[in-house]
Parts: C-alpha cells; structure tokens; sequence
C-alpha cells in the first residue's frame, strides 16, 4: 500500500519529507525489492552506505516487503549529500521608545553572528523495472551536527 512508501520516508528523518508516487502504479503487486547503487561507494562512505541501507531495508520488511539479490519488483536506490549553509542570528534591540529608536531611528546596540551548519539530505527512489518508471521518490532534510556523537546523527 501507499503508506508504506510514506512511511519510509517519515523514518529517515524528522524534518522537511516530501515525497511523491506514480497514481496509476498498483503498489500492493509490490513484494519484493533489490537495492541498486546510483554510484561506486568510496571506502570512506561504506558505513554510512551500510547504515541508509539498514534501515530502510527494516522498513521495507515492516511492511512485507523482502530483499532480493537480484529480479526484484522494485528497484530501490539513492543518493545522500551534506551541504554547508550560512545561518544568521540577531541579538540585542533597538533602542528608545516603541523598541525603535524613536521618531529618529536611531538604533541601539545589535550584533549580528554567523555559523555554518551542515545539512543531510536524503532522496530515495524506487522503480518498477518492467515498466522502467520511477513510481515513488522521497527526500529528507535535516540539520545535523558531523563532529557529535554518530548515533545522533543515523537515529
């Protein structure tokens, strides 16, 4: 059911899912499923690669869908990236009467900082290798945080 599929994506992250389906593709004929790789897996990405993998594949089976090495309904794929994003905060006020400086706009003491954040984003996507069409694909944001601790950062 499509359900699943929605589900799959809640579960990757909790921040910005979005996904979209094919309307006319029949998901309950959908029982098993074999993973493609988009790309060669660098040595350095393997446990990361193991890990995305995981835990969409405990989403799958939770919803009665079983791996296969190869010949599956569904050819089940994606691609993970992390991009580094300015933030800016505002502290302090303006001062005066009414907050802003008074009928002359003179402003009070405000410091603007600035920090860069990573951001994982996660896009999955499942194909129905008969008809050669993507019948569902979904994406996750999340701001994460590299140097803590990594169980954090897989949940």
């Amino acid at each position: 059911t499509l359900t699943l599929f929605v589900c799959l994506g809640a579960a990757a992250f909790a921040q910005e899912v979005q996904f979209d389906y094919d309307r006319s593709a029949d998901f309950a004929a959908y029982k098993t499923y074999q993973w493609v790789d988009y790309r060669e897996v660098p040595v350095g990405d393997q446990i990361l690669d193991r890990d995305i993998k995981r835990a969409i594949d405990a989403q799958l089976a939770g919803k009665g869908l079983r791996r296969v090495d190869s010949g599956g309904d569904l050819l089940v794929g994606y691609q993970a990236a992390v991009s580094q994003e300015k933030e800016f905060n505002s502290l302090g006020g303006w001062g005066g009467p009414g907050g802003w400086g008074g009928p002359w706009g003179h402003g009070g003491n405000t410091r603007v900082t600035s920090a860069t954040i990573d951001v994982g984003k996660l896009v999955v996507g499942m194909s129905d290798p008969a008809t050669k069409k993507l019948v569902w694909r979904g994406s996750a944001a999340k701001t994460l945080d590299i140097k803590k601790d990594p169980d954090k950062n897989y949940r």
